[in-house]
């Protein structure tokens, strides 16, 4: 097959998040071509980041041992007092040669690339994080002179724009994001952890502000300061079921007729901090400091293959690895069938809403209506097909696997085993303690049990269907 440049048409490269060595092993053992990973002192999750030196050692080895990749994320928008210390800090990094250097900071990347011209350190290509914010293509040409291999496309950029970048760019690689959390702000700049928790997330603390609860006061402007002033509660009014009563004439196009109570003054309330109220502003395109749904463009993979995309990126370094083994997966399959020239499968939608989720848009890969972008009810992640319950350890010769469970099942239950062999759903018939007596339920994590299980089932993560 062919892409729609008339080229051979390659698979793309399938990268997952690698937030620790068991998340990295689980990328590659189910379909990954490469992983990405943080330095916890300059990346964008300084928290639950397992990788220090020694861990990122050990990843490229594992990695490359296994013709895969592995790239390093040094991405965050440097301040002052972090350029005294990043060269030291990054010059070990880059002698254990990673496949690439995912950067963001325009100096930052200045002075890398002059330690590697000057012959001091080994040359490792550099691809710009998606914090650059790359919307077109004179930004991609710009940063193929300054040194920089690959450009990863923000996500505010439609299927159509990839397209055109990739056709006006045809010798720089292009990375696309294609599932997983988005932020409410352009490309993960968001102040709002900052401003309420003094954790910037453009540092790699956040905390995550946009999806907290939130309850809506009304409001007015005051005469004199211009301040936003509360007034007392409005009865009965439900912000979230409003907007979803409304949702048929809200559009970004900007057709259909705005809600009444749309161009009001408004406060908004966290749960976790009672008599704090701050104002928002709201517009046809909906309240942005509330929930983003989650991306998920597996229908698109063949598309952006046939445009000629290099590399198709998960988000969700912080995730578990049945998140990181389910969407290797998936996504896995979906390259596979672009490439082959199979039509998409739609059983891949359903595989992954057993992933935990705060419901799945196409992000701005597709122009949809606004609140297809928003989830306005929960801020939660919600598993809506299955459930991950356990973990398999170990497989005897008489086809009974020790299980370290996750979460409560019991005999009876339906559950699925995933395994990079292929997936099985299986009804559970028996159980046994450690001491091998027969028992009924597995109360939850963390506990070891038995279960006769179909082979192949080493290494299998076992899901309880809903």
């Amino acid at each position: 097959m062919q892409d729609n440049r008339g080229l051979p048409m390659k698979a793309p490269e399938l990268l997952l998040p690698a937030g620790s060595l068991h998340r990295m092993r689980a990328a590659f053992r189910f379909g990954a071509d490469a992983v990405y990973a943080g330095q916890p002192r300059y990346s964008l999750r300084a928290r639950n980041n397992e990788f220090r030196l020694e861990q990122i050692a050990q990843g490229i080895a594992e990695a490359h041992a296994g013709h895969k990749k592995f790239f390093v994320t040094s991405n965050l928008i440097a301040h002052n007092d972090k350029l005294r210390t990043y060269l030291r800090d990054l010059q070990p990094v880059v002698e254990l040669r990673p496949d690439a250097l995912i950067m963001a900071d325009a100096g930052l990347i200045m002075l890398v690339r002059e330690q590697m011209e000057k012959g001091l350190w080994p040359e490792v290509p550099i691809h710009l994080s998606v914090q650059a914010n790359t919307t077109n293509s004179a930004a991609v040409k710009f940063w193929g002179r300054q040194g920089v291999a690959r450009v990863i496309l923000s996500r505010e950029l439609s299927l159509d724009e990839v397209e055109a970048i990739r056709n006006d760019c045809p010798d720089i690689e292009l990375e696309v994001f294609v599932h997983g959390a988005l932020c409410i702000a352009y490309s993960g700049r968001c102040l709002l952890s900052g401003y309420f928790n003094r954790r910037d997330p453009n540092q790699g603390t956040c905390t995550n502000a946009c999806r907290w609860q939130y309850k809506t006061h009304g409001a007015t402007t005051d005469t004199d300061t211009g301040e936003a002033v509360p007034l007392a509660a409005l009865e009965g009014f439900d912000f979230a079921q409003e907007n979803e009563d409304a949702a048929a004439s809200f559009s970004t196009c900007g057709s259909g007729e705005r809600h009444p109570e749309a161009d009001k003054v408004w406060l908004i309330e966290e749960t976790g901090r009672p008599g704090e109220l701050m104002p928002i502003m709201e517009d046809e395109h909906g309240t942005y400091i509330m929930n983003s749904k989650d991306l998920r463009a597996v229908e698109h993979v063949a598309r952006l293959a046939r445009i000629g995309v290099d590399s198709l990126k998960i988000e969700g370094r912080t995730k578990s690895h049945y998140y990181v083994a389910r969407t290797a997966q998936v996504y896995r399959r979906a390259i596979d069938d672009a490439v082959a020239g199979r039509p998409f499968n739609p059983e891949l939608l359903l595989e992954l809403e057993g992933l935990s989720n705060r419901g799945y848009t196409g992000g701005l890969l597709e122009r949809r209506p606004s609140q297809d972008y928003q989830n306005y009810i929960s801020g939660s992640s919600q598993g809506q097909r299955s459930q991950f319950v356990g973990e398999v350890l170990q497989v005897r010769e008489d086809g009974w696997a020790e299980v370290e469970t996750k979460n409560r099942f019991a005999v009876g239950d339906r559950l699925e085993i995933i395994h990079p062999r292929g997936n099985r759903i299986v009804q559970l018939e028996a159980m046994r303690n450690p001491a091998g007596e027969a028992i009924e339920v597995a109360q939850g994590s963390p506990l070891r049990v038995w279960l006769p299980l179909p082979t192949p089932s080493d290494g299998a993560l076992i899901a309880r269907l809903l």
